[in-house]
């Protein structure tokens, strides 16, 4: 297993370069946006980062990108693991998603595809919903808390 740690505004430059490289929307983050991030570090660089927007009772899990080198070992599923836990901490209930390329990656790990006109408008608001992300981008939900 890989060490992971949150990320600081000092990791800025490397998340930037990480969501580039991988094809990913990188242009609305800011330091700000670092707070949510999880940083898996080999040595002094780094192997693979995920994110949260948070937006009360919801979070926008963005940004999941692992350097090429390190796909296939599980650290993409424990990052995803490790942010699901995060939030589900800081009480979210539910995390959704947008993605071109990683649909059958996420079902396998319990998020379901739904229309995109259903996730809360708050999210719709955002920039990855309004522009960042295609319209033809799958939307994707997993339940972190049950409601009673």
């Amino acid at each position: 297993m890989t060490s992971l740690r949150p990320a600081t505004v000092h990791d800025l430059p490397a998340i930037l370069d990480s969501l580039e490289e991988a094809g990913l929307p990188y242009q609305d983050l800011i330091a700000a946006h670092t707070v949510d991030f999880l940083i898996a570090a080999g040595g002094h660089s780094v192997l693979g980062i995920v994110g949260l927007e948070r937006y009360g009772e919801n979070a926008l899990l963005r940004s999941l990108a692992v350097r090429p080198e390190s796909r296939f070992t599980g650290l993409g599923t424990q990052l995803v693991d490790a942010i699901a836990d995060q939030a589900r901490r800081t009480g979210v209930e539910t995390l959704y998603l947008l993605t071109t390329t990683a649909a059958d990656f996420f079902g396998r790990r319990g998020y379901e595809v739904i229309d995109r006109a259903m996730a809360p408008s708050t999210l719709l608001q955002t920039t990855q919903f309004s522009s960042l992300c295609p319209s033809q981008a799958i939307c994707m939900r997993r339940r972190l808390i049950q409601k009673s």
